[in-house]
């Protein structure tokens, strides 16, 4: 029956696809040619058992962790597109972005930037990166949490406000010199709006990022090798990707802890019965050694 039901997925992909963007406001040809064959790829493997282990996952508030020595131009694209992915409605979407204080005026300015660029309309039209909130209902929702950040002092850097005079269209917003009790820094608004907040050193952030309710998954982006590892061991979440944002891998589990859910899905983790472990992605760590034999001694090795 599952595979049937998959057969039929796939001679209606282009009327599911169509259902899906009116239903959230995702870019049709995301929905076409990604998300839809991608389900029924994921139906026809799993027609092949029974018996399926249990999980539940739950989504989250995932941090991301800018340090002073990270690549800003690259932090700022990638911690964009760790939010606003997939219509912002991600499990693992990043809307906590930490920043360290000596680079935090700059990374805030070309937040903002980002944020202006980022195409609004249309979702059926190629290009579109963001199309209406699904109701009236989310999008009144949306623009609560939005008056919240502002009537509690933190700074409102771009959006904010409704794009255009039809449709449930946000402006892409940006806050900065938001502080941790906020609503926007600890509800899951599922909803265009980035928070930046300011730390000074790694002890500090570990607490701040490990305080919320959730623990799905984090970014961390530095070049320094030690604190990488200080920070993959001591952020309590399941998934931790280091100069990269969601990148994932069928053998690799995801899941995450406290009122992200419990359990992990994918890989060998059912085999093992290993249900709290932390898993890391690491894109490329850039590290510096002494060479003593070489004119110029200091040489750069990824």
């Amino acid at each position: 029956m599952i595979l049937r039901f998959a057969d039929l997925l796939e001679k209606h992909n282009d009327e599911i696809a169509a259902l899906e963007t009116w239903d959230n406001g995702k870019p049709y040809e995301q929905a076409a040619k990604v998300e839809v064959p991608l389900m029924i790829r994921l139906m026809r493997y799993h027609a092949g058992s029974n018996l399926k282990p249990v999980t539940l996952e739950l989504g989250g508030k995932s941090p991301v962790i800018v340090c002073e020595d990270a690549n800003v131009d690259e932090a700022v694209e990638l911690a964009h597109f760790a939010l606003f992915f997939n219509q912002w409605q991600c499990c693992a979407a990043c809307s906590r972005t930490f920043v360290h204080e000596s680079i935090y005026d700059e990374f805030v300015e070309k937040a903002k930037t980002r944020a202006l660029r980022r195409t609004i309309g249309n979702p059926f039209k190629a290009g579109i990166e963001q199309g209406p909130q699904i109701d009236s209902d989310q999008f009144e929702k949306i623009l609560r949490y939005i008056r919240s950040g502002v009537e509690n002092a933190g700074t409102l850097e771009t959006g904010g406000e409704r794009f255009g005079n039809e449709g449930f269209f946000i402006k892409p917003t940006v806050f900065s010199n938001v502080q941790d009790g906020m609503l926007i820094a600890q509800d899951e608004i599922f909803g265009p709006v980035q928070s930046i907040l300011k730390f000074k050193d790694l002890d500090e952030v570990i607490r701040r990022a490990n305080a919320a309710s959730y623990g799905l998954a984090a970014g961390v982006f530095t070049q320094n090798l030690d604190t990488t590892n200080t920070l993959t061991r001591a952020l309590r979440v399941g998934t931790v990707w280091v100069n990269c944002f969601d990148v994932f891998d069928a053998a690799i589990p995801f899941g995450g802890y406290t009122m992200s859910g419990h359990g992990r899905e994918k890989g060998p983790i059912y085999a093992t019965g290993c249900f709290m472990s932390v898993f890391v992605y690491v894109q490329k760590i850039v590290i510096q050694f002494y060479d003593r034999g070489t004119p110029t001694p200091w040489r750069w090795v990824e």
